[in-house]
């Protein structure tokens, strides 16, 4: 069974740092782009971040950038988005997701781009 699973969210105060984690089974992720959303309630699941398959090439939301950083590790079948910085309105619930290679990496943006994702982790930045 293909399956996408991610842990390490949690409550964290603003300024501080998470690390969320990605990992397949079923199915290996070297062959995939991999992609992180986000969804804050009331609102749109949002593109984060996503990650070519050698993780070569990477994309990030401007609401983002500079704070999070994505990485993989397929050697481990897993996937990695550090957050530091970390802001109130980062607030969600976050999920990864897996889509076939072969298209520009701003296609990665597009919820359509994944046949598979994950159930989600929840993100809390408070004090």
């Amino acid at each position: 069974q293909l399956q996408l699973v991610e842990s390490g969210g949690g409550l964290v105060q603003p300024g501080g740092s998470l690390r969320l984690s990605c990992a397949a089974s079923g199915f290996t992720l070297d062959s995939y782009v991999i992609g992180w959303f986000r969804q804050a309630p009331g609102k749109e699941r949002e593109a984060v971040s996503c990650i070519s398959s050698s993780g070569g090439i990477t994309r990030y939301a401007d609401s983002i950038k500079g704070r999070f950083t994505i990485s993989r590790d397929n050697a481990k079948n897993t996937i990695y988005l550090q957050m530091n910085s970390l802001k109130p309105e980062d607030t969600a619930y976050y999920y990864c997701a897996a889509g076939r290679v072969g298209y520009d990496i701003r296609w990665y943006f597009r919820r359509e781009a994944y046949d598979y994702w994950g159930q989600g982790t929840q993100v809390t930045v408070s004090s």
